[in-house]
């Protein structure tokens, strides 16, 4: 069940109260159990989402998730899953939607405990944002914001859901109404992402802007989504990354996440990371293993690299390559190298299209080095698609056992010195095929052309 919290003390929260319920069907209970302005009384519900309005601001609010789910007349309580709570947003960013997770990196200035956390809902933030994207107002901008204020004890998932950032946007109703929808759109989303490989694909940010675009931005263009995040100003509020190892740990353990994301240079942070057994990765790392399975990211690292090194994934990555059949296979050096020269992005296309995984070098820009294959690879269709690239600069290429053979004819700079001709137009003439005359006497392009041959070894990919 989703829970959304309404706090009569907040305009923007009691706006977007009613038009949640304007746009739905709901029916009203009695909780007697409780007062009316802590929850209770009347009580609205519609197909797997309970509202109750409070008196008090929703950061001083602590364990709410424990009012929702009792009704006079059932016997049996319904726990919520995920809890919502429909707020404002002040600050100086004009017409805005955004959502963010409780907690306090630093002192509980603003509701909370001092270096604890919210649970965070990684998932169904991730989806949240995507309503948001699809009921917004012409004019408003949807974003994310950094782990901020409290409550930090709520007792399931959650996130706050504002309108902002001032006055006339708290009183819009298409405000209140495009938030309404988005979390409506909540009802039956699993706060965290699927179990995988014993983790999820769950994130901890630290560093960046308090509106947190390199985190937004993960988590709108990546398949891993974000709990906690933690902002420069964040960071600073918290002190010492090793003087505060437990918030770093709870910052982890409330967004159910074993990786982070750490922007700027910050060894001490990321030496604090590793202390408690989690993971510091780039965001390329990030990009990379989207669509990937983290047990085959695990497998490959394993075998060649880490991705922050230089590995990348092939075609044969996405959808899932499992197993320990895999193979660890030298890429034909010379032949690949002649191919990137020909044509860099063909070449990286055919690598990507044979392999599941591929070392590279010059900043990740040509693949180089080792490749991980699986067992069903067709090695020889490989060899042919580099062979095809070679095909466009040579005259002939043609595949001998063990190796791919190019011939050309190529102008010999030597052999036209011998005749005379020094570097120049005329020299440039010859090279480009074209006849010239020296001293009265017509020299052939020919004469000066000869026929090289470059053997490019493959038998080891192909043993």
């Amino acid at each position: 069940m989703l829970a959304v919290v309404v706090s009569r003390d907040d305009s923007a929260s009691v706006h977007v109260g009613e038009r949640l319920l304007a746009v739905d069907d709901w029916t009203e209970h009695t909780d007697s159990t409780r007062t009316d302005d802590e929850g209770g009384d009347t009580v609205y519900r519609t197909d797997s989402v309970e509202l109750r309005e409070f008196d008090a601001l929703h950061l001083e609010l602590a364990d709410v998730a424990d009012a929702f789910g009792r009704v006079d007349g059932v016997d049996e309580r319904t726990e919520p899953d995920l809890l919502a709570f429909a707020s404002r947003h002040a600050g100086e960013t004009d017409e805005l939607l955004t959502a963010h997770h409780t907690g306090n990196f630093g002192p509980a200035e603003y509701g909370g405990e001092t270096g604890h956390f919210a649970r965070a809902c990684p998932n169904a933030h991730r989806h949240l944002l995507e309503a948001l994207d699809e009921h917004a107002p012409p004019d408003y901008e949807v974003g994310m914001e950094c782990t901020h204020h409290g409550p930090t004890e709520v007792g399931v998932p959650s996130m706050f859901v504002e309108v902002g950032s001032a006055e006339p946007q708290w009183e819009d109703p298409d405000a209140a109404g495009a938030v309404a929808r988005a979390i409506l759109a909540l009802r039956d989303v699993d706060p965290d992402a699927p179990g995988e490989n014993g983790t999820r694909r769950h994130l901890v940010g630290f560093g960046g802007g308090h509106y947190a675009p390199r985190f937004e931005r993960i988590l709108r263009e990546t398949d891993w989504a974000v709990g906690h995040v933690a902002a420069d100003w964040c960071l600073d509020a918290m002190g010492d990354p090793g003087e505060n190892a437990d918030v770093i740990r709870r910052a982890f353990e409330a967004s159910a996440a074993d990786y982070a994301v750490v922007e700027g240079d910050r060894p001490d942070l990321r030496a604090a990371i590793a202390d408690q057994g989690y993971r510091a990765v780039g965001e390329t790392w990030v990009r990379e293993t989207t669509g990937v399975p983290l047990s085959l990211v695990e497998t490959v690292e394993d075998l060649l690299a880490g991705i922050d090194e230089g590995v990348r994934f092939g075609e044969r990555a996405v959808g899932g390559v499992h197993g320990t059949d895999l193979s660890v296979v030298d890429l034909p050096a010379d032949l690949l190298a002649a191919a990137q020269g020909i044509d860099l992005n063909a070449a990286r296309e055919a690598v990507e299209r044979a392999t599941v995984a591929f070392e590279t070098a010059e900043s990740g820009n040509r693949a180089a080095g080792r490749a991980v294959l699986a067992p069903d690879h067709d090695r020889v269709a490989f060899v042919d698609d580099l062979a095809e690239i070679l095909d466009r600069e040579y005259d002939t290429v043609e595949r001998e056992e063990g190796e791919v053979v190019a011939h050309e004819t190529a102008f010999d700079p030597e052999r036209a010195r011998t005749l005379g001709i020094t570097e120049g137009p005329k020299f440039g003439k010859l090279a480009d095929g074209k006849a010239v005359t020296v001293g009265g006497d017509r020299i052939d392009p020919s004469v000066v052309h000869v026929d090289r041959e470059h053997r490019f070894p493959v038998r080891d990919l192909l043993d």
